[in-house]
């Protein structure tokens, strides 16, 4: 992969593990059931996937 696409998966990878984080921490509201969606679950993926991505991104620009 090339400089350009390797940065952009990089920012959809931080946008999407923010965006799961805050709406994981938000508190749970009674009223409306339970979460359906399992926002820290998505946030920890998204993060884990970031790290490879970022090792890459280190290769690319020459570091060991």
């Amino acid at each position: 992969m090339d400089m350009p696409l390797t940065l952009t998966i990089c920012a959809g990878l931080l946008a999407v593990a923010l965006f799961a984080g805050w709406r994981g921490a938000r508190p749970p509201n009674p009223h409306r059931g339970p979460r359906m969606t399992p926002w820290r679950f998505i946030m920890v993926t998204a993060a884990a996937g970031l790290l490879p991505m970022l090792v890459h991104l280190a290769s690319l620009l020459g570091l060991r």
